[in-house]
C-alpha cells in the first residue's frame, strides 16, 4: 500500500485502535484518518455511508488485518 494512501482507523482513542495508528505512523503512512464518535457514529449506517462515499475511502481494515493477523 503507498504511504500517502488514505486509511481510516477507527477506534483510535482505545487500546487497538491507538497501537495501529502509531504504527502506521511509525511505517510512514501520512494520509491517516481518524473521527472521534461524536463526529462518526459507527452504529449509524446511514453516517457511515454518508461519510466513505464524501471521503472515498476504500482500505478499512483489509490491509491492517493481514498484516496484523
Amino acid at each position: 500500500m503507498e504511504k500517502n494512501a488514505k486509511i481510516y482507523v477507527a477506534g483510535h482513542r482505545g487500546m487497538v485502535g491507538s497501537a495501529i495508528l502509531r504504527e502506521l505512523r511509525r511505517q510512514g503512512y501520512e494520509n491517516i484518518i481518524t473521527r472521534t464518535h461524536s463526529e462518526l457514529d459507527l452504529c449509524r449506517q446511514q453516517q457511515v455511508e454518508d461519510f466513505f462515499a464524501r471521503s472515498e475511502e476504500r482500505r478499512v481494515g483489509k490491509e491492517c488485518r493481514s498484516r496484523w493477523s
